[in-house]
């Protein structure tokens, strides 16, 4: 056999065609800068409606909109948080109070929107009030505490969201839910990551529905960042709850060393995990907000873009192995079975 043919046909790269190529994906990465860069002309003075802006990101994103322009409705769901953006923002900003789980307290809010924006309507909705506690293994849990998650992360943000729909559609403006990069792929028990699974599916729909009435929705999805959310004190503190009101034929079964384990575990993850700059999830609520091309998904943080992204892509079981590798193990595993 001649040298020739076992050399095999020539790499399309490194022929004449390459610097077409290489043209080619900088053209494309070129004209999606472009476009992902353009804003929205006259966003200066809209109305936007904030959730959760007692603390983490929904009071960073209402200081960075008010300093910015836009009129800003700073939903909070205590006093303290109100008094403390009426003390550091313009006289632009407008505060309320809202319980998102409360019917209620969502139609007053609904009411006193709809006066402040009149007949400009309102141009933007970030769903971002949520709440994590109880996580930890599902069989630690009541339906209770299942429901306690789910009335706020994903049944408030719909009530939320169909309240102030008309709204929204009146602007022809956004919609920004905030998810979670635990909405790709789950690795807690709890209601935590159900309600965020159930926020992507209902932004992707309510994308598709909204499509017509010039209305764009975009799913914000963090990482881990240091809020009350990742607050390891509280996280320890509803764990060792949970412990002491299990059987004892659960403990053993667990192992008694179990919960130390855990509690390390989850300590060191977030420690190495949570990052302190908001303005990474923020800067993604503020595209989606004023770009003229919004993206769909924003993956905000080096967490969610590195490690929990590419996992959400694996296969089932190899996702099941890479956990089980890291989470401790249970003492009934290695109990030998008859």
């Amino acid at each position: 056999m001649s040298s020739d043919n076992a050399a095999g046909p020539p790499c399309c790269l490194c022929g004449p065609t390459c610097p077409l190529v290489l043209v080619a994906v900088l053209g494309v990465w070129a004209a999606w800068y472009w476009r992902d860069k353009r804003r929205v002309a006259g966003a200066t003075g809209r109305w936007v409606l904030i959730t959760g802006c007692d603390s983490g990101f929904g009071r960073a994103l209402a200081r960075r909109l008010d300093a910015v322009g836009l009129r800003v409705v700073a939903a909070c769901l205590g006093p303290a948080g109100e008094e403390e953006l009426r003390r550091s923002c313009s006289s632009r900003l407008v505060t309320l109070r809202l319980d998102v789980t409360d019917p209620e307290s969502v139609h007053a809010a609904a009411r006193r929107v709809r006066q402040e924006v009149g007949e400009q309507g309102l141009w933007g909705l970030v769903n971002n009030a949520g709440r994590s506690i109880p996580i930890g293994p599902n069989d630690w849990m009541t339906t209770d505490d299942y429901r306690r998650v789910l009335d706020v992360n994903l049944l408030g943000m719909v009530d939320v969201t169909l309240q102030m729909l008309p709204l929204v559609k009146q602007a022809r403006g956004r919609v920004v839910n905030v998810a979670s990069i635990l909405g790709r792929v789950s690795i807690v028990g709890g209601g935590y990551c159900i309600s965020k699974f159930g926020v992507e599916a209902f932004s992707d729909t309510l994308r598709r529905d909204m499509r017509a009435f010039g209305v764009k929705v975009s799913i914000v999805e963090p990482g881990f960042f240091r809020t009350a959310v990742t607050d390891n004190s509280l996280l320890e503190e509803d764990l060792r709850k949970r412990w002491a009101q299990l059987p004892s034929v659960m403990k053993e079964d667990y192992g008694s060393d179990y919960l130390d384990k855990y509690m390390w575990l989850q300590k060191s993850i977030l420690a190495r995990l949570c990052d302190g700059d908001l303005s990474k999830v923020t800067w993604c609520m503020e595209h989606a907000l004023v770009a003229t091309h919004p993206r769909t998904r924003y993956g905000a943080g080096w967490d969610a873009k590195i490690v929990w992204l590419p996992i959400s892509y694996l296969p089932t079981f190899m996702t099941d192995f890479l956990l089980a590798m890291i989470l401790p193990r249970l003492a009934v595993a290695t109990k030998v079975r008859p």
